[in-house]
Order: C-alpha cells, then structure tokens, then sequence
C-alpha cells in the first residue's frame, strides 16, 4: 500500500474543499437552518410529537442524512469527474498509484467531507432543538458508513458521467427525491398500510430510520435490518468499483 501516494492525492482533494469553503461547507448549512426555520414553524406546530419526540427533534437525523447523502455525491462526483475532463487523471493512472490507492484516496476525501459538514449540522441542529444521542457508537457507524458508501456511488457516477449534465443527474432525480420520500421529514408508520409497505422498496428507509434509532432509539425498521441493507449497499459500490478499474471503463481511451 503506497501510502505517499493516498496522503498526497486525499490532502489535494481537501485543499479544494478548503478552497471553495461556500459552496463545500457554509451553504449546505444555511440550507438545512432553513429547513429547520421552515419545517419547524410550519410543521412543528401541526405536528408537536412523533413517537414521543418533538418533531424539531426528530427530523434532525433525517436532515443530516439528507446532508450527507447529497454531499457525498457530489464531493466524490466532481473529485473524480474533474481529472478526467481535464485529463490530469491520465497521470495519476500512469504513476506507480494501484487502483486501490487512488479509490482510496478519492473516497476517503469524499467522505471526510461530508463528515465533517455532518458534525457542524449537528451542532448547528443543537442550537435549535434539544438533541439526545442514546446510541453514540452507533450513531457514528452510520454516519462513517453512509459517507463512505455515497461517496463509492459518487466516485462510480463521476467516472460514469460525460458531461457536467450527468453529474447531476442521479443526484436530482433519483437520490434526493428517495431521500425526501424516505421518512426524513416523517415517520413511515404515519402512512397508510399499502404506502408504507411501497416505502419499504426506498433504500433511504433504512439509513434515516437506523439513523434515527441512534439518537433517540425509535426506529421504523429494525436497526439490525438498517446496518444489513447499508453493508450490502457498500458491498454494491465496491464491487461496482472494482468492476470499473478491471475492465478500465471511462478510464482508457
């Protein structure tokens, strides 16, 4: 394992978040304050508890992993996309960097960064609503888990993607609308019987709701069924990944 190689290419991918601090940290922020301000007002007073927790409360998890989900898209898209439209991802496949190496370092940014926004929404949460983690150890398992596993399918949708077009397509008409019908904003449970069998086909259930367990242990599904469904996603995107690199797919011309 060259580990030279990973320090360099993952502090390069970090100094470009640095660099573009706004649109990296400080608006994903500001977007979810707003869904505090607006979910809060408007829903909270409709809706003042969800399983015992007030519902300010209890959308926090789904928010971050509203958050996370996107981030770490669009972190580890654009990380991989950028070198091969610009052709600079010719000198890093050229150098003596294993293809391990350099999925590794990729990703390991990708996540990084959408860990570290996790946090700052957490605390940013915390000075709106009252926050509880029963379940620290476990809380931060999904969180590493989750960052990890989009950032795969980032990488595999930024190596996929031809066009700047396609960056974004997965992420908008796929992910964020599973996200948002995914119990982030709800309790699956507070949906007829036909629907909430149907939601149980959105592979977001299972993150928000384990997730979800993890600060104030109620869940929709059963936890262990959540980090199930989670392993075999990472197993998905890393078999995906693999595939990639074998075969050289929009990597060689």
């Amino acid at each position: 394992m060259n580990l030279y190689a990973i320090r360099a290419i993952y502090r390069f991918e970090m100094a470009r978040a640095w660099r573009t601090l706004t649109q990296s940290i400080i608006s994903p922020v500001i977007s979810t304050s707003l869904y505090f301000v607006v979910f809060g007002a408007a829903i909270g007073s409709r809706i003042p508890e969800v399983e015992g927790v007030s519902y300010g409360s209890f959308i926090v998890p789904g928010l971050m992993m509203l958050s996370l989900l996107t981030q770490s898209l669009s972190n580890a898209s654009f990380g991989i996309y950028f070198p091969r439209f610009t052709g600079t991802i010719y000198e890093v496949l050229s150098a003596p960097v294993s293809y391990l190496e350099i999925a590794v370092s990729y990703v390991g940014a990708a996540a990084t960064k959408s860990l570290i926004l996790g946090v700052i929404i957490l605390a940013t949460a915390a000075l709106f609503v009252p926050i509880r983690i029963e379940h620290p150890l476990w809380m931060v398992m999904f969180l590493v888990l989750t960052a990890v596993t989009f950032s795969l399918l980032g990488f595999i949708i930024g190596i996929w993607a031809d066009g700047f077009e396609k960056l974004q397509l997965v992420p908008l008409l796929v992910v964020t609308p599973l996200a948002f019908l995914g119990g982030t904003f709800y309790s699956i449970k507070m949906l007829p019987p036909l629907w909430q069998t149907v939601t149980l086909f959105n592979p977001v259930v299972y993150l928000v709701s384990g997730f979800r367990w993890s600060f104030y242990g109620i869940s929709d599904v059963s936890p262990a069924i959540s980090l199930g469904m989670t392993l075999l996603f990472l197993l998905t995107c890393i078999a995906i990944v693999a595939w990639i690199f074998r075969t050289g797919y929009r990597l060689k011309p």
